[in-house]
C-alpha cells in the first residue's frame, strides 16, 4: 500500500482542486495519511493572495526537505498560485530542487491522467464555472496568477453537476473568482442566471449556491432569478472590502459605498430573508482611523450574516505593493481586525436569536462527536442529535438554542 498527504491553503477553488486531485490519487491506489512523514506522495496546494499564505507554504515546503533525504522515493508536488504560469517557476525550481512537480493553478500532473475516474463527491460539492479575474484590485494577485476571466461552457457545467448528483451530491456551489461576471467571454454570451436555471433543472439536486460576487456586476435580474428558482438558496456572498469610498478607490473596486447599500436594499426588497455574507480588508495602505470607522458603520448598518475579515498584507507583484505605502502598523491592523470580529459576534448573537422556537430546513452532511451537523438555506450551521442516518437528508429542526456561530435543536416530529 502507498500513502499520500495533501496540504491545502487558500480559496474554495483550491479546496475543490484538492478534492479532485484526491480522488485521482486514490484511484491510483494510494491511501490518505495525516502526517507528511508517513506519505509516499505529498501534494502542496498553495495560495498567494496574502503574504501570510505564501510564508506558510514556503515554511511547509522547507520542512519537507529532510523527508526527501530520508525517503528518496518520496514524490512532492507543488501546485496552486505559488507556482504561477508555465515559465514562472525557475526560481522555485532552484530553491526547492527536491520538489518533483511544479504545476500551475488548476493543472493536474500528467503522471496521474491515466488514472482518471469519476470524482468522489460529497453531499455539498463545488462546480467551478469560471477561472481568473479581470478586475485587477490593487491588493490582489489573482489576475496575475490565475489569468484573465475564463468561463466554463454551460454544457460542461451541466455534465459535471449531473455526475456529482449521480454520485450523491445534494447541494452544489457554482464557484468562480468573480462568479456573477460569468459568460461574458463565451460565444454566444451567457450569464450566471443561465447557470442557475440549468442547475435548478437537475433532478435530485436539492440546493444551489454561488460565490464569490462582485458588487459592480450584481444585477436585479440575478436577484429576481434567485427568488424565482426554488433550489437557489437565500444566501449570497457580496464582497464589499471597505466602508469608505476613498479606500475603495485605492483598492480599484469600481463602486461606491452608496452603490453597495443600494444593492443591499434591492436584495432585501426582493428576498426579504436573504443572508448576506461579505469580505473585508482592514489596515489597507492609507486607511485612517476615520476611514476604518466608516467600515464599522457599514457593518452595523447592514448586519451581515458573516464577514470574512483579513488584515492587509503586502502581496508582491500587485499594484498596492509597488505603489502604495503599507503605513498602517501591524498592531493597529490587528486591533482593527479584532474590533470587527467582536462587533460581528455581537451582531450574529442577536440575529440568531430570531431562530429560537422556529422550525428551519436543514440539509445534513455528517455526524461528529455524536451530533449531526448541517446547514440551513441561509447557511447557518445547525446541530441535532439523532440515531437516524441523516446524511444527505433535508428535514426540519426545531431550534431551542443559538450562539453567534450555530443553531441547535431537535428533529421536527
Amino acid at each position: 500500500m502507498k500513502y499520500y498527504y495533501i496540504w491545502t491553503i487558500g480559496c474554495q477553488m483550491n479546496e475543490f482542486e484538492s478534492e479532485e486531485l484526491q480522488s485521482r490519487i486514490e484511484a491510483a491506489g494510494y491511501c490518505e495519511v495525516f502526517r507528511p512523514e508517513e506519505a509516499d506522495l505529498i501534494v502542496m496546494n498553495t495560495c498567494m493572495v496574502r503574504q501570510s499564505a505564501e510564508t506558510k507554504a514556503i515554511n511547509k515546503l522547507e520542512n519537507l526537505k529532510p523527508l526527501k533525504k530520508l525517503n528518496p522515493d518520496l514524490k512532492i508536488i507543488l501546485t496552486g498560485c505559488l507556482v504561477g504560469f508555465e515559465g514562472a517557476t525557475d526560481a522555485l525550481k532552484k530553491q526547492f530542487k527536491y520538489v518533483d512537480e511544479f504545476l500551475p493553478p488548476g493543472k493536474l500532473p500528467v503522471w496521474l491522467q491515466s488514472y482518471d475516474r469519476q470524482m468522489k463527491t460529497g453531499i455539498c460539492s463545488f462546480v467551478p464555472i469560471q477561472e481568473g479575474c479581470d478586475n485587477f484590485c490593487t491588493y490582489c494577485i489573482v489576475p496575475y496568477r490565475r489569468g484573465r476571466e475564463h468561463s466554463v461552457p454551460l454544457d460542461e457545467i451541466e455534465r459535471k453537476a449531473r455526475k456529482m448528483v449521480a454520485l450523491g451530491a445534494r447541494e452544489i456551489t457554482a464557484l468562480g473568482q468573480n462568479v456573477n461576471s460569468y459568460g461574458k467571454d463565451l460565444v454566444p454570451q451567457a450569464d450566471i442566471t443561465d447557470v442557475l436555471e440549468t442547475l435548478n433543472a437537475i433532478e435530485d439536486l436539492k440546493r444551489i449556491r454561488f460565490l464569490t460576487n462582485h458588487p459592480k456586476d450584481m444585477t436585479r435580474n440575478l436577484i429576481e432569478t434567485m427568488a424565482r428558482l426554488p433550489k437557489v438558496c437565500e444566501h449570497i456572498n457580496l464582497a464589499v472590502q471597505s466602508g469608505n469610498n476613498e479606500v475603495l478607490r485605492r483598492m480599484n473596486r469600481n463602486y461606491t459605498v452608496e452603490h453597495f447599500l443600494d444593492l443591499v436594499d434591492m436584495m432585501r426588497e426582493i428576498i426579504p430573508d436573504i443572508a448576506i455574507v461579505t469580505d473585508m480588508i482592514v489596515g489597507f495602505p492609507g486607511e485612517t482611523e476615520e476611514q476604518f470607522m466608516d467600515t464599522i458603520g457599514l457593518i452595523k448598518k447592514v448586519g451581515f450574516d458573516a464577514i470574512h475579515i483579513a488584515a492587509y498584507s503586502q502581496r508582491s507583484g500587485t499594484y498596492a505593493s509597488e505603489h502604495l505605502k503599507d503605513d498602517v502598523p501591524e498592531e493597529e491592523k490587528e486591533r482593527r481586525l479584532h474590533m470587527v470580529e467582536d462587533i460581528q459576534k455581537d451582531i450574529l448573537t442577536e440575529k440568531n436569536k430570531k431562530y429560537l422556537g422556529q422550525s428551519v430546513e436543514v440539509l445534513f452532511e455528517s455526524k461528529k462527536n455524536g451530533r449531526w451537523q448541517g446547514r440551513t438555506r441561509s447557511d447557518k450551521l445547525t446541530f441535532t442529535e439523532s440515531e437516524k442516518d441523516l446524511a444527505g437528508i433535508v428535514t426540519r429542526v426545531n431550534i431551542d438554542r443559538t450562539t453567534a456561530w450555530s443553531l441547535h435543536g431537535n428533529l421536527e416530529e
